[in-house]
């Protein structure tokens, strides 16, 4: 039965100078749950973003599946405008106003996010994925390509393997093989996610790809027609 809509209140204006994004970012990052606060799940959404006409337009895609069967039951697109630069860390607010809106068209809303982007593996601790967790107090989970900060050991090469990603003394996430022969991902709890609940989940929505199921959907989904390069989570 789909979702009944949300009223979701805005945690703070878009226009905003980078400068002001990082303050924003410090001052939110301490309201993260990383403990597993999670309903019973029985949808997963995905989420990517991509750009068009030389990065002028932004494509956000968020596809919703079913668990524990990841059957893709709803798929959204929204394209707006790109209204703030490309800045490393600061990709939420580029990216989140569309995917803000591909998420309100949704009959379907998950249970549990996964973003390709991190989570709190973030300088400030507030990537993309728990910004978004926290504006629509949602479950999620940080799922990165590529490495933003942090060190970590060499990662055996076994599907399911994961090491710690650490900074400053503390562990912000996992790098874990999701498949052998492939680059390992990035993995972090977004929002109302622990730790050792983001790798599980990550794990149990991994099929025969390097990608979870649901950040794969929703890449195939943000790459449709696209007419440039993503820039790198």
């Amino acid at each position: 039965m789909p979702s009944s809509p949300v009223q979701i209140q805005p945690l703070h204006d878009w226009t905003v100078s980078p400068a002001e994004a990082r303050a924003l970012q410090s001052r939110l990052a301490p309201l993260v749950e990383v403990q597993d606060r999670l309903p019973d799940v029985r949808f997963i959404g995905g989420v990517d973003v991509g750009f068009e006409d030389n990065n002028t337009i932004t494509r956000a895609a968020l596809v919703v599946l079913s668990y524990p069967d990841l059957q893709v039951v709803e798929r959204q697109l929204a394209k707006i405008p790109t209204a703030f630069p490309y800045v490393p860390g600061l990709l939420s607010f580029r990216e989140m106003p569309a995917i803000l809106q591909a998420y309100f068209r949704l009959k379907q809303k998950p249970d549990l996010l996964l973003c390709d982007g991190q989570g709190i593996a973030h300088p400030r601790r507030l990537g993309i994925a728990s910004h978004l967790g926290l504006w629509l107090d949602l479950p999620t989970i940080g799922v990165a390509k590529k490495k933003l900060v942090g060190k970590h050991e060499a990662v055996p090469d076994t599907k399911g393997a994961w090491v710690p990603l650490q900074d400053k003394g503390e562990t912000i996430g996992a790098v874990l093989r999701s498949r052998q022969g492939v680059l390992p991902l990035y993995v972090s709890p977004g929002h109302r996610v622990s730790q050792a609940g983001a790798v599980d989940w990550v794990l149990r929505c991994l099929t025969r790809y390097r990608l979870p199921e649901p950040t794969r959907q929703a890449h195939k989904l943000a790459s449709l027609e696209k007419q440039s390069v993503p820039e790198q989570k």
